[in-house]
């Protein structure tokens, strides 16, 4: 199955959890993968298990919280693999801390990975796919909404934030041919891709 031959996709956050998952399911589907995280150790992995199952795939480590890093980042997929078709934003940190506990270095981070992360990396990218007049950018938000998780409350807040940013940066790409979306199951991401692909 090869329905993003000629497709690149980068993935942040590709070195462990639903990333990784996201990560080989579109190499397997023809993709080439940009795959980012803050570490090489695992992403490294990632990147030699997809070239070893006959996939394409690079691995790019840097810090979406950090703008220079997101432009460096960009330019860097763009001069070595020839553009961006396909965001999928699944960078995130989730400190297990209550609320009244947390230190403010928590919180912070939480939200410069989880909101500011995600922000930058749409604002860049979209531009990008702005004046391409085409594209698809996916924020993974899982759970967002939910009541449990008292130890995870920044997380949430985090998460909530992201839902409403997708709205609004899907409203500001759309007349642009840019297809914007949030998804909460992972499992039917790269359908769900395909389909925005193929809207017109």
């Amino acid at each position: 199955m090869n329905d993003f031959e000629n497709k690149v996709v980068l993935v942040t956050g590709a070195g462990r959890g639903a990333g990784r998952v996201l990560a080989e399911a579109f190499a397997v589907r023809g993709a080439t993968v940009a795959a980012n995280d803050i570490s090489p150790v695992n992403v490294d992995e990632v990147v030699a298990g997809i070239r070893k199952r006959g996939g394409r795939a690079v691995a790019y480590i840097d810090d979406v919280a950090k703008k220079v890093a997101v432009q460096a980042l960009i330019k860097n997929v763009e001069d070595e693999l020839g553009g961006i078709d396909i965001l999928v934003n699944h960078a995130a940190v989730e400190p297990h801390i209550s609320l009244l506990d947390m230190d403010e270095w928590d919180w912070h981070r939480t939200l410069d990975v989880n909101l500011t992360g995600s922000f930058l990396m749409m604002q860049s990218v979209g531009r990008v796919m702005r004046e391409n007049g085409r594209g698809v950018i996916l924020n993974l938000i899982t759970g967002a909404g939910e009541g449990s998780g008292e130890e995870a409350g920044a997380y949430h807040a985090s998460m909530a934030a992201l839902a409403e940013l997708t709205r609004r940066m899907a409203r500001e790409l759309s007349p642009h041919g840019v297809r914007v979306a949030a998804v909460e199951n992972v499992e039917n991401v790269t359908d769900v891709v395909f389909s925005l692909l193929e809207e017109k």
